[in-house]
């Protein structure tokens, strides 16, 4: 492993544990040790992983940043949470619909036997099994990735915040069509109340 690779994956490891604080004091039990559940911070047992629409259509049309980098990214996130056991949830577009090719095979490949919720939404938000998916983990911490960071990051993020989420994202595992309208995208959902992480 390359010592950028070293250390992206202990940054993954580190945002998952102890990143992102927001207002207010963490919550500690009698023993001083943290609660995992109530933490103001993102832990394992208070915040769920979702991956929006990992497909080869989608991936091929990335300009924001190097395709390769961007998949080694997100495969290395769904690995972190794999590791130290983060609920995740995968949801792709048009698979059963439309014909479209499913989610990329090394992202798949790590998340084993998770099974994508397909919709015909663009917005994931608006697709009730989507939804019904993430209130069913009883968490209000998402971590949200999504390709591209202009639709089908920003739509559902927005959305979540609006109902009163708190949504993260993670910059470099993300992208968009274009240098620019990614850089919108990330824009337009950090001035609505979202947490980056890179």
């Amino acid at each position: 492993m390359s010592k950028r690779n070293t250390w992206f994956f202990a940054t993954l490891l580190s945002f998952v544990f102890v990143a992102m604080p927001f207002a207010g004091k963490s919550q500690q039990t009698t023993s001083g040790v943290r609660d995992q559940i109530t933490d103001n911070l993102l832990t394992p047992k208070n915040c769920v992983l979702i991956l929006i629409d990992y497909q080869p259509v989608a991936v091929s049309s990335v300009q924001s940043m190097d395709r390769h980098q961007m998949i080694d990214n997100v495969v290395r996130v769904a690995k972190t949470a794999k590791l130290i056991d983060v609920r995740v949830i995968l949801s792709t577009t048009g698979v059963n619909s439309f014909g479209n090719k499913p989610t990329i095979p090394e992202l798949q490949q790590v998340l084993g036997d998770i099974k994508a919720i397909d919709r015909t939404t663009l917005n994931a938000w608006e697709d009730s099994d989507f939804v019904k998916a993430v209130k069913a983990t009883g968490r209000k911490k998402l971590v949200i990735l999504g390709l591209w960071n202009e639709v089908c990051l920003a739509f559902p993020a927005l959305d979540a915040l609006k109902e009163g989420y708190d949504v993260y994202t993670i910059v470099d595992a993300t992208g968009g069509t274009s240098p620019e309208a990614s850089k919108a995208g990330f824009d337009r959902i950090f001035q609505a109340g979202a947490h980056p992480s890179s």
